[in-house]
């Protein structure tokens, strides 16, 4: 099949979404032989830190990276840091991705994920037009997801975005989710049909990160090796929350052996590392982001891990950190509500400890739990492990895959039918 893809952020974007679609579209071109196209915007967060050029009134060029065609679209890369940058950078790819879907060759399944929660409305068009499927990957639920912009809350926007949302849950022929809970706030909040809405988990390569030793390379060189490591691993963004994680260390300064890392870029790093020198911590490291090939390496510096997801979010935001986590056998706290997907694994495998969300005082004290009792690590982290192999990038990727087979093959009965 040709399946074509709508979503920003793509390689060598750096983001949790543009490496699990980059996985996803590889694995649908290597595993099972598809055409993928992907229909993206300029990267923000690279991995591999140079800028995209266009030449002049060029709306878009066309890449192939391990694979995959990328029809990258012209657009703005401003500061996210800002509601003006963020909005352009939506603006202007939607418009160029307007246009490029005007010149994509026949596909036999549209996608598109959420960046920008717009998009949609230019995939769904474009499946219109060519009569195929169009499936909509809810990789985060609008408007509940846009009240995380610190500097800019509309009425009006969240409006619209509550309109676009029910209606790309509704219209779509297949709405995917990342788990129970966003199913059920996607059936309840914006009227999808359960019969068309499936869970399709993210995931981990668990044959590319596995459990390593503490003392490595990764951890030598960043003096981690002799510490009590709690770490962040990934996007430092709007809805982590991670100013709790920060404040948590006051509570832990008394104990020089534990150290809180921080792995990984964002918008929120500068305010956080802003708020560590104001406050004088010395517990508190910050380390840039690591590429795919030293995760399993970072991923063993740690001892302890922590997710943190702001209150008021559960069911619209999944973390996607939490499989690589899993996927290197290390135990976890979570900083969320009880009505998210990370409370579920951590329950259901008896792998992590769940504190109150944003309460640095709870989490503090979670730390400390496993800090005093190696045998509740060890046993939490072969938990973690075996909870891995459930979420495995080849199983995963193999239900995209018949996922897609599936709606082609319905389409494709319809239309016969109404030929008949």
């Amino acid at each position: 099949m040709h399946i074509v893809f709508f979503n920003r952020s793509y390689y060598p974007d750096t983001s949790a979404t543009a490496q699990i679609l980059a996985e996803l579209c590889e694995s649908l071109v290597n595993d099972h032989g598809h055409e993928v196209t992907v229909v993206s915007g300029v990267a923000l967060l690279s991995a591999i830190g140079t800028r995209q050029r266009f030449r002049h009134l060029q709306f878009f060029k066309r890449e192939q990276h391990r694979g995959v065609n990328v029809l990258r679209a012209r657009g703005t890369s401003l500061s996210k840091q800002k509601f003006i940058g963020r909005f352009l950078n939506y603006i202007s790819y939607f418009v160029s991705a307007c246009f490029i879907s005007l010149r994509i060759e026949r596909p036999d399944v549209i996608v598109s994920l959420t960046d920008p929660p717009i998009i949609g409305l230019a995939a769904l068009v474009s499946a219109r037009r060519f009569r195929t499927p169009f499936v909509m990957s809810f990789q985060d639920i609008f408007p509940e997801v846009a009240k995380l912009m610190e500097d800019f809350n509309s009425g009006a926007v969240n409006g619209f975005l509550q309109f676009v949302t029910s209606y790309l849950a509704r219209t779509s022929d297949r709405a995917v989710v990342l788990g129970e809970s966003m199913r059920r706030r996607l059936i309840d909040t914006k009227r999808a049909d359960p019969s068309r809405t499936v869970v399709i988990p993210s995931w981990a390569d668990c044959a590319q990160i596995q459990p390593g030793p503490k003392r490595n390379h990764f951890s030598i060189a960043n003096e981690l090796s002799d510490r009590f490591v709690v770490m962040h691993s990934g996007n430092i963004g709007l809805s982590q929350g991670l100013d709790v994680l920060v404040d948590a260390a006051a509570y832990l300064e008394s104990y020089p052996e534990i150290l809180i890392v921080f792995v990984g870029d964002g918008v929120k790093k500068e305010h956080l590392q802003e708020k560590v020198r104001l406050t004088g911590l010395k517990n508190v490291s910050f380390l840039p982001y690591q590429a795919k090939e030293h995760l399993t390496e970072s991923f063993a510096s740690a001892d302890v891990f922590v997710i943190s997801l702001k209150q008021g979010l559960a069911g619209y935001i999944v973390p996607s950190k939490l499989y690589g986590i899993l996927a290197a056998g290390r135990p976890f706290v979570a900083s969320v509500e009880e009505d998210t997907e990370v409370a579920t694994v951590a329950r259901k495998f008896n792998c992590g400890l769940l504190a109150q969300p944003g309460d640095p005082a709870d989490l503090a004290k979670n730390i400390l739990q496993l800090y005093a009792n190696n045998h509740m690590r060890l046993h939490f982290g072969a938990n973690a492990r075996e909870a891995a192999l459930h979420f495995d990038r080849k199983a995963q990727v193999k239900a995209y895959h018949d996922l897609f087979l599936q709606v082609s093959r319905k389409i494709g009965t319809q239309q016969l039918a109404r030929i008949c």
